[in-house]
């Protein structure tokens, strides 16, 4: 939803929980929303699937009978609660069949884990079963208890203790029948974390890696026919590798070794134009401090220009940079043989991982502009911190 509205989806989770907690419908809407909105990826909704399923319409409209027969009986025996809860169970049990049926393999799969809990009920251990319902039984008795000690009259010598001993008891009942809860949550959401973290330390690793001993090994094979620079390629390689396995020195992270925007970037034309032998143009406006978001900036910068070199067969490439209070932008452009983004091997992650993805990390974007015979441009554009 957010990517669709364009927003961060921070500000959809926070809307749609108060929505819930308010009036309710917020869950209306986001059940509305995963049934008439296409999953990333594909080009058709659930809500679409089902109206086109025919033999899943046919299916649902089994249950017709058996609502007629409980209707029936509910309204002969006088049972009005009967009556009233036939019509909510026919529809959840129809539309249940028809999402089943037209839900993605990885929804199907969320339903099953989200139901399982209530399919396998009965199949439990009777400890663990005896140890929610002992919770749940001490939980409701502090309840009663505060709320007893609540509703003690103030003129009463003991009032006020009995309603400080209401509140605690209350906040005990509370604790005790959604602490396990809570601690589960919590302990899923320092699980994900940590995982989005270790995926980020790993993506960027390769990133590094794609940017030095990759990168290296592809000048390698260029000068096959120089046996001197192969070997000078390879020892500088190996001191890069040296150092980053042992003194904690990171690869190619051109942000280390320049103090502020505008002497990364020369260092950035500087060391492609002494590997690949092509001229780099800097134009800079403006200048500022680095910091981390930046340096990641530069980083990505050095890998479009590294493409541009390798593959653009331009003259000269051309680097911008412009540094605004509120970002700093940079644009990488050739006049050189362009190519279309969509015939890229599966295999090829520079401008994927070591830009694009690489932007994305650190809060920025990448933007691609090319095509066969037209050169290319990357623009490149980071917000900046405030008060820098």
């Amino acid at each position: 939803m957010a990517r669709r509205f364009g927003v961060d989806a921070t500000f959809v989770r926070i809307a749609l929980v108060i929505a819930t907690l308010a009036g309710g419908w917020g869950l209306t809407l986001y059940v509305a929303a995963w049934i008439l909105m296409p999953m990333d990826g594909q080009d058709r909704s659930i809500g679409v699937r089902v109206v086109r399923d025919r033999q899943g319409i046919l299916l649902a409209l089994a249950f017709l009978p058996a609502l007629v027969v409980t209707m029936a009986v509910g309204s002969a025996l006088h049972l009005t609660v009967l009556t009233s809860l036939a019509w909510p169970v026919f529809l959840f049990g129809a539309g249940g069949v028809l999402l089943w049926r037209n839900s993605d393999p990885e929804e199907r799969a969320w339903l099953r884990e989200a139901a399982e809990p209530v399919v396998h009920a009965g199949t439990r251990s009777s400890r663990r079963w005896r140890r929610m319902g002992l919770r749940l039984g001490l939980g409701v008795l502090l309840l009663f208890v505060g709320i007893g000690g609540l509703e003690a009259h103030h003129t009463h010598p003991l009032g006020p203790f009995r309603s400080a001993v209401g509140v605690l008891a209350v906040a005990a009942a509370v604790v005790v029948i959604f602490g396990p809860w809570w601690l589960r949550l919590i302990r899923d959401l320092v699980a994900e974390r940590q995982a989005r973290l270790r995926a980020e330390d790993r993506a960027d690793m390769a990133a590094r890696v794609h940017d030095s001993v990759l990168q290296s090994l592809a000048l390698i094979q260029r000068a096959a026919d120089d046996p001197q620079k192969v070997v000078r390629l390879a020892r500088s390689q190996e001191r890069e590798l040296r150092a980053w396995l042992f003194e904690g020195d990171i690869p190619t992270a051109v942000g280390d070794r320049a103090a502020t925007m505008a002497g990364g970037v020369q260092l950035v034309a500087r060391e492609v134009e002494e590997s690949h032998g092509v001229p780099v143009e800097v134009v800079t406006v403006g200048d500022c401090p680095l910091d981390d978001p930046l340096r990641a900036l530069l980083d990505a910068a050095r890998e479009a220009t590294v493409n541009a070199a390798k593959w653009s067969g331009a003259p000269t490439i051309s680097l911008y940079a412009e540094v605004e209070p509120a970002r700093v932008s940079l644009f990488v452009r050739d006049r050189g043989n362009g190519f279309d983004p969509d015939a890229v091997a599966r295999d090829r992650h520079g401008i994927a991982e070591s830009i694009q993805a690489r932007m994305l990390r650190n809060g920025g974007r990448a933007e691609l502009r090319t095509a066969v015979g037209s050169g290319t441009e990357v623009e490149l554009a980071m917000p900046r911190a405030p008060g820098r």
